[in-house]
């Protein structure tokens, strides 16, 4: 090696050590940020959350027994009066059940849970910042796009579904609620990558150098980052749903399943906002499914060749094909689609992690 190949290659190896200290850095923020979370949790005034709540089912209560329209009659002239007060609230996606109003989030709209809370989004904006530029020196570590190993491909997922978060955030979008379980999955996602997944920065094969690597793996991020978070909306649904039902047939959940529960969104929002996810996402997935197939037919020389990456890419796009079939279908909707949603994710889950690490194919990771 002369001495002008050693002085280009010197500044990459800086470059990937910085990436390191980045996402280790990113990770001690998020840890922080999680802490934060868990404080506006239990901080919130739980007494909040029960006068809140009591405060919404008297005024149901009193809406769904008051007359819908009052007519006076004046000389020969009826006069049609809508009720002078009426709560807004969020009807359920599955026809003939109650109304329910969302809940008042994690912080229970208590001053101090408020605080906690801000101070958690900004940690998770201060750590997907630290993340990002640990992705984009691990790029140009090694000059090229940083997925080409599943080290690589978990550090931008988790970036991804920060973003997306905080982009709705930003846009005003009631997600709150998401972000005490995306930073917990974001810091395990992040301890796998460090110490299981951990592959040293290095040139793609051959086979990889193609600016479809460019287009179709970064929606496949953007579509795992993208169902990941409609993923965690549907198991939030599931519980929601299950303490409505409770109350709307007489029981009494426990104090922590009313602390916690009542702070999230009525089922119905839960549920509409996984739907909503799911649906915009899919023809994106679709997309990416085409794209590799094109990419394919570029480096192999056939567009499908049934490899286990193709195949359970198919299966991932069936399943949530049928979720989204099965809420334009009657009577499947709420918990049965939500299972069907579940299971889609399932899909895509293994098609992550288990194709990539424990199945052979030409979509293998390499030094994982």
């Amino acid at each position: 090696m002369n001495l002008a190949t050693t002085l280009a290659a010197e500044p990459n190896e800086n470059l990937a050590s910085i990436s390191n200290v980045l996402v280790y850095s990113a990770m001690a923020v998020y840890l922080l940020a999680f802490f934060a979370h868990m404080a506006e949790w239990i901080l919130g005034s739980r007494s909040k959350v029960g006068r809140t709540a009591a405060a919404l089912t008297t005024r149901s209560e009193a809406a769904a027994k008051a007359p819908a329209v009052t007519v006076k009659a004046k000389g020969g002239t009826a006069v049609l009066d809508r009720p002078k007060s009426a709560p807004k609230v969020v009807t359920r996606s599955v026809t003939g059940t109650r109304d329910v109003p969302d809940g008042p989030g994690a912080s229970a709209g208590d001053e101090k849970g408020d605080l906690y809370g801000r101070i958690a989004v900004s940690l998770t904006v201060l750590a997907f910042l630290v993340e990002f530029g640990g992705v984009l020196t691990r790029a140009l570590s090694v000059q090229r796009a940083p997925w080409g190993n599943m080290y690589e491909f978990n550090l931008t997922f988790s970036t991804m579904a920060v973003g997306v978060y905080l982009v709705l955030m930003a846009l005003k979008k009631n997600v709150g609620w998401l972000g005490l379980p995306l930073v917990t999955t974001v810091l395990l996602d992040l301890g796998l990558a460090v110490t299981v997944l951990y592959t040293a920065s290095d040139q793609l094969v051959p086979a990889l150098h193609s600016y479809w690597l460019w287009i179709h793996v970064s929606t496949a991020i953007f579509c795992g980052a993208t169902f990941y978070l409609a993923g965690v909306a549907t198991i939030l649904y599931l519980f929601r749903d299950s303490y409505e039902n409770k109350l709307a047939s007489g029981g009494q959940p426990g104090r922590f399943a009313t602390s916690v529960l009542e702070r999230l969104p009525a089922a119905t929002t839960l549920d509409k906002f996984s739907y909503r996810v799911n649906a915009a996402v899919f023809p994106l997935w679709t997309f990416t499914i085409i794209a590799g197939a094109i990419w394919a037919g570029d480096a192999w020389g056939r567009y499908w060749g049934w490899d286990p990456k193709e195949v359970w890419s198919f299966i991932t796009w069936v399943a949530y094909a049928c979720y989204l079939h099965a809420r334009a279908t009657a009577g499947w909707k709420g918990r049965k689609a939500a299972y069907l949603a579940l299971i889609a994710f399932g899909c895509w889950l293994f098609n992550y992690y288990g194709v990539n690490i424990f199945v052979t194919g030409k979509h293998s990771y390499a030094g994982v």
